[in-house]
């Protein structure tokens, strides 16, 4: 149930602020907040990260389909642990809302071009399937490696990392 809420609900934050973004944003006219910390910046975006493989992006679809499936048939059943959950379920929000531009958006269905708005100074543009991605990343590792915590809740052999560079076993 967990990971379903924080699916839907993430990806629904992507969707219907990419919606608000698309209506409302002049691509010429970019909305500086906070003093410059934060550029909301219409770009559509035809590749990955920092507009990587552009002409691959049929490629990034597919891949996003896979991931998508991977994790709902074959991980989701075995979660017992709401950090878990909730690492796996921003996850599958962030790749389903780019998915969704991917799809939905033009020039055509895999190819469309996924929309970014948000820029930090020095930073690539992004939005939130992308903030929900990178969340999720850190918690996987939060989870996996630092406390040594599987899907199902359960301590991993080998003690947390934090105990392994102090010297334990």
């Amino acid at each position: 149930m967990l990971f379903g809420a924080v699916m839907v609900t993430g990806l629904a934050a992507d969707v219907i602020t990419k919606s608000v973004v698309v209506a409302r944003l002049d691509p010429q006219s970019p909305v500086r907040l906070l003093g410059g910390l934060l550029t909301l910046r219409l770009l559509r975006n035809p590749g990955a990260a920092f507009s990587q493989g552009q002409r691959f992006t049929y490629v990034f679809a597919v891949a996003a389909i896979v991931v998508l499936a991977f994790v709902i048939i074959r991980l989701v059943p075995r979660l017992r642990h709401r950090g878990w959950a909730v690492a796996l379920g921003l996850l599958c929000a962030g790749v389903a809302g780019n998915l969704v531009d991917r799809i939905f958006r033009s020039p055509a269905v895999l190819r469309g071009h996924v929309v970014d708005f948000l820029q930090l100074p020095y930073f690539a543009i992004f939005n939130v399937a992308d903030m929900c991605i990178t969340t999720s990343a850190a918690l996987i590792i939060y989870w996996s490696v630092i406390k040594g915590v599987g899907l199902n809740g359960e301590r991993d052999a080998r003690p947390p990392a934090k105990q392994r560079a102090k010297g334990g076993t």
